[in-house]
């Protein structure tokens, strides 16, 4: 009697155990996360808080699930290899958990697009459309194969959890290209601004990117690997990443603004010829002294800027007050 051929569970559970493994270490990153959190801003409005508190459980109810799953089949049903055909149940509820972190962090990150692009409705429509559609998708997902026992069965949805996958990546990356647009249409000239600016931008595209990596390296294993748990790796770190970036969002904004805490006092100096002077007349209006043709004039103009923040949001405003006659003004918004 030839001897059977051992199970291959280095693809399968052993990819699940090191998802498990990395999604344990950013839910404990994502507890210190929420700790500083609820320490440092306490006087945030009763959403915000509602926000990284739903979050913080959802986290922690995917944590369980993923970690009774390879529990399961690892620990209970050790040396019986026969039993990693058969599906559990916790490793099917944990799609929803998932894309309710999802939800949740995009929606907020919605929120931030929708105030700093000026109510763009067609825009909000287009991104609450992807965001909805994925969280229907993990919904249907999820019912859909709760019914089911085996993994063979389960191959029926690999197009619904594809689908799943392409819309987070959509989603994360029109998030993600759109704050950068409207942020950088936001730069004045100003360094302290632009600074605060820059690193608004750097701070979305990384936390955007990640996420949308984990959702494509998730969706190629499912087309590569399609008999393996290598995707489930990644997608049990999915919603781990959305929640650890809505909560550097959040834990960011004190630091960002210490960036315009100061006012920011700038002081030109223009040695103007003639031919310059009608120039400035028109762009800056002054009107206090004519200037002579004859001589050049030196001009000196100092702009104190300040700045006020919304605690929701960290939205900053800045306006400038001349000391010359002219009143120049600008207004910025950013929402970290």
């Amino acid at each position: 009697m030839e001897d059977a051929s051992p199970f291959a569970v280095d693809n399968t559970m052993g990819a699940a155990l090191i998802g498990v493994f990395f999604a344990g270490i950013l839910y404990g990153v994502s507890c210190v996360q929420t700790w500083y959190y609820f320490d440092k801003y306490q006087k945030d409005v009763w959403y915000i808080k509602a926000l990284v508190g739903c979050t913080w459980t959802f986290d922690t109810i995917h944590q369980a699930l993923i970690s009774h799953t390879v529990y399961t089949y690892v620990i209970t049903n050790y040396n019986n290899p026969a039993r990693l055909d058969d599906m559990v149940w916790s490793i099917l509820l944990e799609v929803l958990f998932n894309g309710f972190i999802c939800l949740l962090v995009q929606g907020f990150l919605t929120l931030r697009v929708w105030r700093l692009s000026n109510h763009n409705v067609p825009l909000l429509l287009v991104i609450m459309s992807l965001v909805l559609s994925e969280f229907g998708c993990s919904f249907v997902f999820t019912i859909k194969a709760l019914k089911l026992k085996t993994w063979v069965q389960l191959e029926q949805l690999k197009g619904l959890s594809m689908v799943v996958n392409i819309l987070a990546a959509l989603g994360d990356g029109l998030i993600a290209g759109t704050l950068c647009y409207f942020l950088q249409r936001s730069r004045t000239g100003f360094k302290k601004s632009d600074t605060m600016i820059s690193k608004l931008i750097l701070f979305t595209v990384s936390t955007g990117v990640l996420t949308s990596i984990c959702a494509i390296a998730s969706l190629i294993s499912i087309l590569v690997w399609p008999s393996t748990l290598i995707y489930a790796a990644f997608y049990f770190c999915l919603g781990r990443l959305y929640s650890n970036s809505v909560l550097a969002t959040l834990n960011a904004r004190q630091s960002i603004r210490e960036l315009g805490e100061d006012n920011d006092e700038l002081s030109f100096s223009f040695r103007m010829r003639p031919m310059f002077s009608k120039t400035f007349e028109n762009v800056f209006s002054t009107k206090s002294q004519p200037l002579n043709s004859n001589r050049c004039t030196n001009i000196s103009i100092k702009i104190d800027t300040s700045q006020q923040y919304d605690r929701d949001l960290t939205r900053l405003e800045d306006q400038p007050d001349s000391a010359t006659t002219n009143n120049f003004s600008y207004k910025e918004q950013y929402i970290g």
